[in-house]
């Protein structure tokens, strides 16, 4: 498995690798205009993300835009690549209900408030994957 971090905090990006290490291959993106970068370069590379891990408050570009244009990268471009469309985990420190739904209409899998819990992550993991060998 393939997964992508966008996190800007070193701390947390740091983390969320660490857990997931062991099990995928991680890279990590500090804003959304990386992520989208390594988004294509990926497919351009015929070694696409599975999974990415995507933080709401970012510089440059929010969580919110970028996974509207990785949405969008996926409808019009890479439909025979991602027929159903990587798996994006939102993550941040937002716990507020708008936040949420917002979220959803971006059309991400899942919304996990911070600070991350490993069994949680993996948890939401299991359910997208469930093939996936996961602790």
């Amino acid at each position: 498995m393939r997964c992508l971090i966008v996190e800007d905090d070193a701390v947390c990006s740091k983390m969320m690798w660490g857990l997931l290490e062991p099990y995928a291959r991680c890279d990590i993106a500090v804003t959304g205009k990386e992520a989208v970068a390594a988004f294509r370069s990926a497919i351009e590379e015929k070694s696409p993300y599975h999974l990415m891990l995507l933080d709401i408050m970012m510089p440059e570009m929010d969580g919110h835009e970028t996974i509207r244009q990785i949405r969008k990268i996926e409808e019009y471009e890479l439909s025979r690549i991602y027929p159903k469309g990587i798996k994006i985990i939102m993550t941040t420190a937002l716990d507020d209900l708008e936040n949420v739904r917002r979220a959803f209409r971006s059309l991400c899998d899942s919304y996990l408030v911070k600070p991350i819990d490993e069994e949680t992550l993996f948890s939401e993991i299991r359910t997208m994957y469930p093939c996936f060998a996961l602790p």
